[in-house]
């Protein structure tokens, strides 16, 4: 069929936006067996480096996808900060830290992910028309041949803080505009000191080289944004440079310039009927370490899984309304540290006594982990809806701990067990000497087109509770935790639906 057919063009669901949330959405929702087409209107992917830090639970994420040998090793940092302070950020984790990925090379690495997996991922279409019925969405868009249609049963705009779905169906995007930014550009040709989060008297200065490229971001005390109608050009962040640290970069090239503020907003919900939302669709932040990407990243992984259920008509009662549940509540937490840190960061000399403050309160362990808790996402644990939530074990609603496994099969890890993209219980010891007289693969029989059974052996010095069992949902989280096999069947129905009946 040509792209300017008058006939639509039809897939399960459509997602807007091939920026790295939509693509790792298009992959997850191949996993999990539903089709899907991606609309971009871009004519390839970006060229801008932007966005250059991926967080421990996103490695972990990726890992669990195993799209981490084509990304190598990149450069790791153990450091990261907490509005411009120095923050630890090393926690029990296969890849503690932050890791050094360009957006380039994430999208290049999703790309040919979610192309493998089968995504039809179409580039240089931009969407202009939305229509939503009982049946499904049908989007318009123009393309490179002409006017498209294409008909899903469900839409998701990941299509950045500008969003075209949410202006198209007028979402309410509450929360507050830049009231100060960040001047930013890569350039080559400079030689600058290296700087983190250096606070002069005028202003603050960031400056970091790699291989030849020095990016530099500056803030101004005091200065009054006024909104932009685009990008700002090189010699005004060389003059604002050079007030704030009495260096002259204008003799150098600029590769890429932007600016960044610090507007706060999150839609008041993630789910409009058969319309969804997810990255900085969702939500606009300031992009303070990297943690705006790795947010949208996770709101994939969680979405996707659920979705592909729906639309292939394996999803219990509510699974798709819980994607707003956990990731609206998530995107809260971030959103506010965010806001938090942009204070400490952007502010003046008012803000030097609290910056004091904090730093003592950092160099204690339980602050300091929570702190980076919240920077990595490792602190994420949903609400899984566990009758007695008082009696819940500790891990549930969290990821899965990372840790070394013996099976039949022989040693494997964690985020191996999670690579197909379904469900896992995961029979560490119950089988041996659990109250139950059940067999594992009587419990799960019903569910086994949905759900991995693995019977393993854990490490007693690891993370992993042995002589339990735990049902693990596609993204990695926990829903059941038992030394026994009784309640695991209502969490089973609760997120993997009715068994099937032979």
């Amino acid at each position: 069929m040509t792209p300017d057919s008058q006939q639509p063009l039809h897939s399960q669901v459509i997602v807007v936006g091939a920026g790295p949330a939509g693509l790792m959405l298009a992959g997850e929702l191949r996993l999990g067996g539903a089709e899907v087409v991606v609309l971009d209107d871009r004519p390839g992917p970006t060229t801008e480096s932007r966005a250059s830090t991926l967080h421990a639970r996103t490695m972990e994420i990726f890992d669990s996808r195993g799209l981490l040998d084509e990304l190598g090793t990149p450069a790791d940092e153990p450091r990261g900060h907490f509005g411009g302070l120095p923050l630890d950020l090393t926690l029990p984790s296969t890849h503690p830290g932050q890791w050094k990925v360009s957006q380039t090379r994430t999208e290049e690495l999703l790309q040919r992910w979610a192309a493998g997996l089968g995504a039809d991922i179409r580039r240089g279409y931009t969407l202009r028309a939305l229509a939503v019925d009982e049946a499904g969405v049908e989007a318009e868009a123009d393309s490179p041949g002409g006017p498209l249609r294409v008909r899903g049963s469900y839409l998701v705009g990941c299509d950045g803080e500008r969003s075209t779905v949410r202006r198209l169906i007028g979402a309410r995007f509450p929360g507050q505009d830049s009231g100060r930014e960040m001047l930013r550009a890569d350039v080559a040709g400079i030689d600058v000191p290296n700087r983190r989060f250096q606070r002069l008297a005028r202003g603050l200065a960031v400056a970091a080289t790699r291989e030849g490229v020095t990016r530099v971001m500056v803030h101004e005390f005091g200065a009054i944004v006024a909104p932009r109608t685009g990008e700002p050009r090189f010699e005004e962040v060389a003059d604002v440079w050079k007030r704030v640290t009495g260096e002259d970069i204008s003799c150098g090239t600029p590769l890429w310039v932007n600016a960044f503020g610090d507007a706060n907003r999150q839609l008041e919900s993630y789910r409009h009927g058969r319309i969804l939302f997810a990255g900085d669709a969702a939500h606009q932040q300031m992009p303070i370490g990297g943690q705006a990407l790795n947010l949208g990243l996770q709101d994939a992984v969680n979405l996707g899984w659920k979705l592909a259920a729906q639309v292939t008509g394996r999803a219990p009662a509510g699974l798709l309304d819980s994607y707003h549940s956990e990731r609206h509540e998530t995107g809260r937490r971030v959103l506010s540290n965010i806001r938090a840190q942009a204070g400490l960061l952007l502010g003046g000399p008012e803000v030097e006594p609290v910056r004091a403050l904090l730093a003592e309160l950092t160099a204690l362990g339980g602050v300091r982990e929570h702190l980076a808790g919240k920077i990595s996402g490792l602190d994420v644990r949903y609400d899984v809806g566990t009758p007695d939530a008082r009696r819940a074990h500790s891990l549930v609603g969290r990821r899965l701990p990372t840790g070394q496994l013996m099976t039949a099969q022989g040693d494997t890890r964690t985020a191996v067990l999670l690579r197909t993209g379904r469900g896992l219980l995961l029979d560490i010891g119950v089988a041996a000497g659990g109250e139950s007289s059940a067999r594992p693969e009587d419990v799960v029989a019903g569910w086994t087109d949905r759900v991995t059974l693995t019977t393993a052996r854990a490490r007693s010095d690891g993370l992993l509770p042995v002589g339990a069992a735990l049902l693990l949902r596609p993204d990695g989280h926990i829903v059941w935790v038992g030394t026994a096999w009784d309640g695991v069947t209502t969490a089973l129905r609760r997120w993997f639906g009715e068994p099937c009946r032979n």
